[in-house]
């Protein structure tokens, strides 16, 4: 007769989570990466966090999302690798992995240049853009014409909420 197994179920090999991931919440890391994001826009990591804080509020979820302030250079390159479209944008976002919070990336000189044309700051462009890419984390869309009114409707209500003006609203520019 074989012995018996003491185990009932299968064995689970994940392995067991540190302290710090269970006591700890998870905190968002923001990196920058081209030194233009800190002379263009003050007290950038501090804007940056309220505006994934009112994207999480909204989503009612605890993402911490790592943000890359690069250069549209990296940007085009990362558009590349992972979208094949060569060339620079605005935001790019990455699902998240396990134990992540997924990835926001944005492009200086395609931010700077867009906040410029709708007369904005490049502050309150950033905001909104870190907002659009925790949307997209949070799984919105706007590839058809009725995604695209919900996610602007909610792009604008969040940034509401941090003193950010409606980016979709006509007229609403730089004083």
């Amino acid at each position: 007769m074989e012995p018996r197994s003491r185990h009932t179920h299968p064995i689970d090999l994940a392995p067991e989570p540190s302290w710090h991931e269970i006591f700890l919440p998870a905190q968002p890391e923001i990196l920058i990466a081209d030194r233009r994001w800190r002379r263009s826009v003050p007290d950038v990591e501090r804007r940056v966090l309220r505006a994934l804080q009112a994207a999480n509020d909204w989503l009612g979820v605890e993402r911490a999302p790592t943000v890359l302030l690069e250069t549209d250079r990296a940007v085009k390159r990362l558009n590349h690798v992972f979208r094949g479209k060569n060339k620079p944008t605005n935001v790019l976002t990455f699902e998240a992995t396990t134990g992540s919070g997924g990835d926001i990336a944005l492009g200086f000189d395609t931010v700077r240049r867009e906040a410029r044309a709708a007369r904005r700051t490049i502050g309150h462009h950033l905001a909104h853009l870190v907002v659009h890419g925790s949307l997209h984390l949070g799984g919105y869309d706007h590839h058809h014409p009725g995604e695209a009114r919900e996610m602007e409707s909610a792009e604008a209500r969040i940034l509401h909420r941090i003193g950010v003006p409606n980016p979709w609203r006509p007229g609403r520019s730089l004083p």
